[in-house]
């Protein structure tokens, strides 16, 4: 079985994903931290993650990287926005992703595109959202926590730009497949939009 979880940053893909897979005991991964990945890797390397040639040189990242403290950054968030509008750099990470998701005994990913592209023959497609300012203050909150300065109004700013490029990219922009469930959190917190998912889930598998 392949769940797939899309949907914008901070919306809680991530955590009802990662429940998700503990619930029916399936692996998972989050894709969004290969993008990441290749963010972080090219700012190592000095490049500019809007060209194409310096992003694609960054999908050869080690996979040390990945549990690399930086890539949880607000930072590292937007550089991977920038390097995942280019074809070339989804091209590189696709194979990777349907090999996870393809491995006997099903998977959970959760990403942007997963029930779109990577996935669209899954058996469960959840479209996670939210709005702008739930979003934000949940991410503000977060911030905060860590002990990382910054405004709620800088991170409204920044969800808006990563929302703007991730929606409008010509090749899978983030948008909810034909067949999605769709789940709003605005007003969920993190047991009710978890007991959420998994009811669809169960119903989808009935």
């Amino acid at each position: 079985m392949i769940i797939a979880v899309d949907g914008p940053t901070a919306s809680g893909k991530g955590t009802i994903a990662k429940a998700l897979a503990a619930h029916f005991g399936l692996p998972h991964l989050d894709t969004g931290l290969l993008y990441r990945a290749v963010g972080r890797q090219v700012f190592l390397d000095g490049g500019d993650p809007g060209n194409g040639g310096d992003a694609l040189a960054a999908t050869s990242f080690p996979d040390s990287l990945l549990d690399d403290p930086h890539l949880r950054t607000e930072e590292t968030g937007g550089l991977a926005s920038r390097v995942s509008v280019h074809p070339s750099v989804r091209q590189a990470l696709y194979e990777r992703q349907r090999q996870f998701a393809l491995q006997e005994g099903g998977a959970v990913l959760d990403g942007r595109d997963i029930g779109t592209v990577i996935a669209p023959e899954a058996e469960v497609k959840l479209f996670v959202t939210a709005s702008v300012a739930a979003r934000a203050k949940r991410r503000f909150l977060e911030m905060q926590q860590r002990g990382v300065k910054v405004t709620l109004a800088e991170i409204e700013d920044d969800l808006r730009r990563r929302d703007e490029r991730d929606t409008n990219r010509a090749v899978a922009p983030l948008v909810p497949a034909a067949d999605a469930h769709v789940i709003d959190t605005s007003a969920l917190d993190r047991d009710a939009a978890i007991a959420a998912a998994i009811s669809v889930v169960e119903k989808a598998l009935d």
